[in-house]
């Protein structure tokens, strides 16, 4: 019987993971991104399991969810399961991944479900990423799914888009060092379709994700950020497989510095920071800033414990996504903006501005940011502002 098109694909895909598998002392990490849930991921990678498995690669499911679905249950064939373990939390006993079964067990390829779960209080890691980080740094080779609404930097315009507030995320940085990135994609049709035949969701929940989350409009904005996001990793890997030739414009290549502007808010600080690290990832900018410029009636002694506990989280979420810290006391805070950014030769400031009343009325009342601007457009400099609102 000859093999199908898609067997054949999937053939090729299975062998080409396992060079890399081969290829590399350090695990290899492949990851099925999606749009949303019920567009196959868990699927492929069981299929990809499977494919593995009978190329003669010692594969073992680590951790997989399948949601009581059919078809994704009928893949879970001759390829080894590990059994979770149960960890007791506030009287309850509740199931995670065994991690040290999986490292003891050591397994050429180790499939991974959920990458952006937490994990129950008390377990070696916060986070089911921090896991399949450990795993690949082992020696393990990992393949893992997740949503694109899961991404840290992209947490505010998927709040925009669904109104959802996605309380589990994962760092870019994680996702640019995968070795794979495959878009697991349907058409916002077929993906309705699916979950009004029952095959995501149960019946009863079916109406309410219809008219939330898995509105149409949703879903299209979320397949756009899919495919672009994946269209810039592959933009990466192909400049990096060619030997470093340009794939975005060379003047932008590598020049871009850019310096992010924040202040003790908590939300408006999130959202410039998440902002300025996809502005540095569009514009492969080698290096870019997070400046936090202490004023004295933002000293310690001034501002509240919860505004000081919020402005660390914002300053280590930065260091998450890449960026390099800054801070600064200093009373005149757009000259302490200017000094830094001369200093580390920025060329792209990133500040925020509130969308509460228009943009030109506060622009022209004075303020920080227009004795910014002010300022910037008298240095007569090839420094960019980039405003964000919030």
């Amino acid at each position: 019987m000859n093999p199908t098109p898609e067997q054949d694909q999937r053939d090729q895909s299975a062998e080409r993971f396992l060079r890399l598998v081969q290829q590399k002392r350090r695990g290899t990490l492949k990851v099925y991104l999606g749009l949303a849930a019920g567009v196959g991921k868990t699927y492929r990678m069981l299929q990809e399991a499977h494919d593995l498995h009978t190329h003669g690669v010692d594969v073992l499911l680590g951790y997989v969810e399948t949601h009581g679905r059919a078809g994704t249950v009928a893949q879970l064939r001759q390829v080894p399961l590990l059994p979770r373990k149960q960890v007791f939390y506030k009287g309850r006993a509740l199931e995670e991944m065994d991690l040290d079964a999986i490292e003891q067990r050591r397994p050429q390829v180790v499939v991974v479900d959920e990458l952006a779960h937490t994990n129950v209080p008390g377990s070696r890691n916060q986070k089911r990423w921090q896991d399949v980080e450990e795993l690949v740094q082992r020696g393990i080779s990992v393949i893992t799914a997740v949503n694109v609404q899961h991404l840290e930097s992209l947490h505010d315009q998927v709040l925009k888009i669904t109104g959802t507030d996605v309380t589990e995320r994962i760092p870019d940085q994680l996702l640019r060092q995968a070795d794979e990135v495959v878009n697991v994609d349907l058409t916002v049709g077929e993906l309705r379709a699916r979950l009004e035949e029952g095959k995501i969701y149960d019946a009863a929940k079916v109406p309410t994700a219809l008219a939330n989350f898995f509105q149409a409009e949703n879903l299209l904005q979320l397949r756009r950020l899919a495919v672009r996001e994946v269209a810039q990793l592959l933009g990466r890997q192909v400049e990096s497989e060619a030997g470093g030739a340009p794939v975005i414009p060379a003047q932008r290549l590598n020049t871009d510095r850019l310096l992010a502007c924040i202040n003790s808010n908590e939300r408006a600080a999130k959202e410039i920071i998440r902002k300025a690290s996809r502005l540095a990832d569009r514009f492969g900018a080698a290096v870019w800033y997070v400046l936090y410029v202490q004023t004295n009636r933002e000293s310690a002694d001034r501002i509240g414990l919860a505004a000081q506990r919020h402005l660390i989280n914002n300053l280590q979420l930065a260091t998450q996504l890449g960026a390099e810290i800054l801070r600064v006391k200093d009373d005149d805070i757009v000259q302490a903006i200017r000094k830094v950014a001369q200093e580390k030769n920025a060329t792209l400031l990133v500040c925020g501005i509130t969308g509460e009343k228009g943009l030109w009325q506060q622009l022209s009342r004075g303020g920080v940011t227009h004795d910014l601007l002010s300022a910037v457009a008298r240095d007569s400099s090839d420094l960019d502002v980039y405003l964000v609102t919030y």
